[in-house]
């Protein structure tokens, strides 16, 4: 028997749980960027490759297909001469950032203890 999305509970302990997938999607580096990025305003796709800088064309599409598809992302297709595509975050997707930008902030302040621990670590263990 299948169960209706009305009776599913996530838990992302859990091995089947969908929620795993959709966390990934959107703690994946590439995605956790453009998120962010769209949070200051929507883009363009090459507005938003030239802000992140080291992303490939490739991943980013990847990254914001996948956001789309979870809900997070609205992809407009506008028709302009030129036309282009803009992104801009849905309802869902704004509410979401505000935590990865705190979970970017919470670690930006972190990193002289981050970097400090690994040296430690590299003392005692050299990196491979």
């Amino acid at each position: 028997m299948e169960q209706t999305v009305e009776e599913l509970v996530a838990d992302v302990f859990r091995r089947a749980c969908t929620s795993r997938e959709a966390l990934e999607h959107v703690t994946g580096k590439w995605a956790l960027l453009a998120l962010s990025a769209l949070a200051e305003s929507p883009r363009r796709f090459g507005e938003l490759r030239r802000r992140i800088e080291g992303v490939s064309e490739k991943m980013l599409a990847q990254s914001l297909q996948t956001l789309e598809r979870d809900g997070w992302v609205h992809r407009e297709v506008r028709s302009t001469i030129p036309p282009h595509v803009e992104y801009r975050l849905t309802d869902a997707g704004a509410e979401l950032v505000p935590h990865l930008l705190g979970l970017i902030g919470f670690v930006e302040g972190r990193m002289p203890a981050v970097l400090a621990a690994r040296a430690a670590v590299d003392e005692v263990r050299p990196p491979r």
